[in-house]
């Protein structure tokens, strides 16, 4: 059973919340502005991601205020000035940037407010944070707006005119190490998740090369009460069925299956066993085994 929830009919900010409890986790852009007085703004925005590498284009979204409809001061201050910083949120300064979520007035320096340090730009004026692990200089290519309602968003495309990446996050492949990187995401409400640690998994799927699907798995194992999806998926990113000479080797180099075949009624030992196979990275074994 589902609940179902509709704009209109349901109210806004609890829609809202919805939405964003849906939605996740998002990356959070740290955004530093000039206000139209040259005064450092620094706001988190998590309606934010990156859509193109060429050209470099990343996109948040500034919502109007529910209570009054007015703009943000990061929006009114790109309209000014057209420039951007986009720095990233990590671990370490999370409870810094909460403190910049802060609306104060204008005429306030939230770099002062939270503790954090203004670093020079290389290509726009607005300030870096020191303190952060990567950061964007962009300049403003259009700004989109979505409504004019408490809550509508102003999508500000922002093209990347260069990046700042500390050098302790790169690793030995010339990549970013996401450990090291500790980057922060934004859930609903007051959570947020750390994307680092056991938080962080590995999938390699080759995406050029064609796959068997779960079609080709066999009836017994696709509609099993013990291999869960996750598990089957496993088996249906092969790129191969196997043959009856290779089934029959992996059969016979594996005892336990050889006595599971021998039970009568041997399905949720087996789907158990393979299932074990796969998580501990045998995957490849198991497959031989589902056709003997």
């Amino acid at each position: 059973m589902f609940k179902t929830f509709e704009p209109g009919p349901t109210p806004q900010r609890d829609f809202y919340q919805f939405l964003i409890g849906c939605v996740g986790p998002r990356p959070i852009a740290f955004v530093s502005t000039l206000s139209p007085a040259g005064v450092p703004n620094l706001a988190p925005y998590s309606f934010f991601n990156a859509f193109s590498s060429n050209p470099p284009i990343v996109v948040f979204s500034s919502g109007l205020r529910a209570k009054d409809q007015t703009a943000k001061d990061t929006l009114n201050n790109v309209r000014v000035h057209g420039e951007v910083v986009i720095n990233m949120v990590n671990h370490a300064i999370v409870n810094q940037m909460a403190i910049a979520s802060v609306e104060f007035p204008p005429e306030v320096d939230e770099f002062k407010k939270s503790g954090l340090t203004p670093l020079a730009s290389t290509w726009v004026k607005p300030y870096r944070v020191a303190e952060s692990p990567a950061s964007l200089e962009c300049r403003v290519q259009e700004i989109i707006p979505l409504g004019s309602a408490g809550g509508a968003g102003h999508l500000v495309v922002c093209r990347v005119l260069g990046i700042h990446i500390r050098e302790d996050i790169v690793g030995d492949n010339d990549r970013i190490d996401p450990h090291k990187m500790d980057l922060m995401g934004r859930l609903g409400r007051s959570y947020y998740v750390r994307a680092s640690g056991a938080a962080v998994h590995t999938i390699i799927q080759p995406i050029l090369q064609q796959v068997v699907g779960f079609d080709a798995i066999p009836d017994e194992f696709r509609t099993s009460a013990i291999l869960t999806g996750n598990d089957l998926a496993h088996f249906a990113g092969l790129s191969f069925i196997p043959s009856s000479d290779d089934v029959e080797k992996h059969v016979q180099e594996d005892p336990l299956w050889q006595q599971l075949h021998q039970v009568e009624d041997r399905g949720e030992e087996a789907h158990r066993y393979l299932r074990h196979l796969v998580h501990t990275g045998r995957t490849e074994h198991a497959w031989h085994l589902m056709f003997g």
